[in-house]
């Protein structure tokens, strides 16, 4: 009998996702300055709750040592998919949801639309869509080196106190959709086979 069954039913192994939390502790990213909140402070508390939220997928919290290491740290772990979190900044007025992938990559393009989905329908979030990266474009390295699947999430910009606000306003939410579209990727045969 085949080592995958048992008792007639086939074992069900839950897939593994990597949540990387953007940046460090001693390099945190964009900063909402009146607020005095990090992209780095923002996300590793997001990266908590949303592990805690997430019942059918095995959840891993990966923190950066440097970025040259960051995929090489992840791809030890062996996920099935990886889903990175970050917040945007520009100019204090720019607003909007985005979701970034690696240019040749399938599963990296329908494992974005399903964050972009659920996170912008959460938020209310103007809508900035799914944004193809090559390896040499912003955030474009982690997504070409890692082996598994990798979006990075822009859900919205930190350095806008609207947004930011939202954001806080509308956090369960937030957990929740991450929550679930982690949950959906680990089905979709888009993405994880």
């Amino acid at each position: 009998m085949d080592s995958d069954y048992r008792h007639g039913i086939k074992e069900h192994t839950m897939k593994l996702c990597a949540l990387v939390v953007g940046h460090k502790k001693n390099n945190p990213g964009a900063k909402n300055q009146g607020a005095g909140l990090s992209e780095f402070e923002f996300n590793e508390q997001l990266a908590i709750d949303i592990e805690r939220k997430v019942s059918n997928v095995n959840v891993q919290r990966v923190y950066r040592r440097t970025y040259r290491q960051l995929p090489s740290d992840i791809d030890e772990l062996a996920p099935d998919f990886i889903v990175s979190l970050h917040c945007n900044a520009f100019n204090q007025q720019a607003s909007g949801c985005e979701m970034l992938y690696y240019h040749r990559s399938q599963k990296g393009k329908a494992m974005a639309d399903i964050l972009q989905t659920k996170i912008q329908t959460a938020l209310g979030n103007k809508d900035r869509g799914l944004k193809a990266r090559s390896a040499e474009d912003r955030g474009g390295y982690l997504l070409r080196y890692t082996s598994a699947p990798c979006v990075i999430t822009e859900p919205f910009f930190i350095d806008n106190d609207e947004e930011l606000g939202n954001a806080k306003t509308n956090y369960d939410q937030l957990v929740a959709a991450y929550a679930e579209a982690i949950e959906a990727i680990a089905v979709s045969n888009a993405v994880v086979t």
